[in-house]
């Protein structure tokens, strides 16, 4: 596996709703999404950055994803699902695996933000591919299983001050 150094090309896949529920639980506050970016490249070479969300038609939702593409993120939008009692569904688990999957042989580095434990088999498979991938997450609510199977982890926790929202 290769060190970081400033010709990677890197790819930062984030789990938006695993972030922003994260920081909601944790520190009753919002992931600076700006200052994650800047954190998750690292002065290497930003190939793509995606954001995942999941549209739920709530107020200032379309103004929050038009902020997210002015910061460099190209937003990824699934409609909320509601079933038959109530129950409401909304995950990117299989389109970010994709989409990763897919970039991994333009990219050196992947970067996953999410704490989401259900991505390690990725991660792994990302890794047989001959791709570092480093996760970032708050670490106090991240599944041991992907801490444990990236080539890096970033634990935002650390310094959560860096990554929320003043």
């Amino acid at each position: 596996m290769s060190n970081i150094h400033k010709d990677q090309r890197v790819g930062v896949f984030v789990d938006v709703q695993n972030m922003y529920y994260s920081a909601k639980n944790l520190y009753n506050s919002k992931v600076d999404f700006e200052k994650l970016l800047d954190a998750a490249v690292m002065n290497r070479k930003l190939v793509r950055a995606s954001a995942y969300v999941i549209k739920a038609d709530t107020p200032d939702e379309s103004n929050f994803f038009e902020a997210l593409r002015k910061i460099g993120y190209e937003v990824e939008i699934k409609q909320l699902k509601e079933f038959y009692g109530g129950e409401k569904k909304g995950d990117w688990d299989l389109g970010m695996t994709v989409d990763m999957i897919q970039q991994a042989k333009k990219l050196d580095t992947i970067v996953l933000v999410t704490g989401d434990g259900d991505f390690a088999v990725l991660v792994d498979h990302l890794k047989s591919m001959g791709c570092r991938v480093e996760v970032m997450s708050f670490g106090k609510s991240s599944a041991k299983e992907i801490r444990e199977s990236a080539t890096n982890f970033i634990d935002m926790d650390e310094n959560s001050d860096k990554f929320l929202v003043d």
